[in-house]
């Protein structure tokens, strides 16, 4: 008896994906847009203007209650007590062992609390979230496919956003976020991104996305002049420039959040599943570390690439790319302790070749104020 192939998830907008032309591909159980112009042309344009991504791939979560703020606390690597309405954090979800389970978002509002994780994680994250949550006040309700999530990113992003929502939305600073209505339906606007660029990521009810979009895109005959779509490719290749983890490939698992280097989101003074762990491993050391490299040439380091120091095998590449902006072969490795410095010569092995490499300090891009 022949299997039938999976059905894969559409978002909100994905009729608007194929209209405008876009190369669909799987990711995480859904079907999603990866180019539609080409990654360096998506990239570019996002550097220098304004490019809308569908995130609805993510996972959206609302938790509310009495006990939210202990249980988060609890959960999350950064610390949650007394944070502020209207404030959005990022933060880790670990193991007992410290392992990270996943990288969220977590944002304060009036009445209840908001997560976004990973579209690959979404089922995990619920998981762990009602195994701990058992006699706590606390209600969850996973509102993934009754919303959309369109990300707008690049120097042009807060005008244009502005612009078609009708509202001064400089105002919010970064990490916070505001809900407002907007054509009659509820709409929340956050002050964050994953590219480097300003801009917002915009969460509304998933029957109204389609009727929003062609004020934001235009359509394939009349686009946007400035305002255009761009896939999964440009927003990984955009990320790595600015130094951003990615579950899967910086962050897993197998590692903490200090080895990660991560530490920025974590708060040791307090107690969260995995402390224990992360204390231990911080008064040993750090055995390895994420790191950042420049090769010579133009070739791109793959992800579990091998990177050798002068006495041995010193690690593996977990992202790479070919930067559009700087013009160098630019990568991210997991390499031991001992050849983190910056200025260390290292090699990286593709395809049986050593190429030459060194570290640098991250990130590799970082936008202008």
């Amino acid at each position: 008896m022949q299997e039938s192939a999976p059905t894969l998830l559409h978002t909100p907008v994905h009729d608007a994906h194929v209209a405008f032309g876009a190369r669909m591909v799987e990711f995480a159980g859904w079907e999603m847009p990866i180019s539609y112009r080409g990654i360096t042309e998506e990239h570019v344009h996002t550097r220098s203007a304004c490019s809308m991504f569908d995130v609805s791939h993510m996972g959206r979560l609302k938790l509310s209650g009495t006990d939210c703020e202990t249980f988060l606390n609890r959960l999350c690597t950064r610390n949650l007590s007394g944070a502020e309405v209207g404030r959005s954090y990022y933060a880790h979800i670990c193991r007992e062992d410290g392992g990270i389970l996943d990288d969220v978002i977590v944002s304060r509002f009036a009445t209840h609390w908001g997560i976004v994780c990973n579209a690959s994680n979404r089922d995990k994250v619920v998981a762990w979230i009602e195994m701990h949550r058992a006699g706590a006040d606390v209600a969850m309700e996973d509102q993934t496919r009754a919303t959309a999530m369109l990300a707008f990113q690049g120097p042009r992003a807060m005008d244009l956003a502005s612009e078609v929502s009708g509202q001064d939305l400089s105002t919010i600073k970064r990490y916070r976020h505001r809900t407002f209505e907007f054509l009659g339906m509820p709409i929340t606007i956050y002050r964050s991104g994953y590219t480097g660029e300003d801009g917002v990521e915009v969460v509304l009810p998933a029957g109204a996305a389609a009727m929003l979009l062609p004020r934001v895109l235009g359509t394939p005959d009349a686009p946007h002049p400035e305002i255009r779509p761009a896939g999964l490719g440009a927003r990984d290749t955009l990320r790595i420039e600015a130094s951003m983890p990615l579950y899967g490939h910086e962050l897993s698992e197998d590692w903490d959040s200090l080895t990660a280097g991560q530490a920025w989101c974590v708060d040791l003074q307090k107690e969260f599943i995995g402390a224990s762990a992360m204390r231990e491993l911080q008064a040993r050391g750090l055995p390895r570390q994420v790191i950042g490299l420049e090769l010579d040439g133009r070739r791109i380091a793959r992800q579990h690439q091998p990177v050798h120091a002068a006495d041995g095998v010193g690690g593996e590449i977990t992202s790479g790319t070919l930067s559009p902006t700087l013009g160098k072969s630019i990568a991210m490795a997991m390499v031991s302790t001992a050849y983190c410095e910056p200025g260390t010569a290292l090699d990286v092995e593709l395809s049986g070749k050593r190429v030459p490499a060194r570290v640098v300090p991250m990130p590799f891009y970082k936008r202008g104020k």
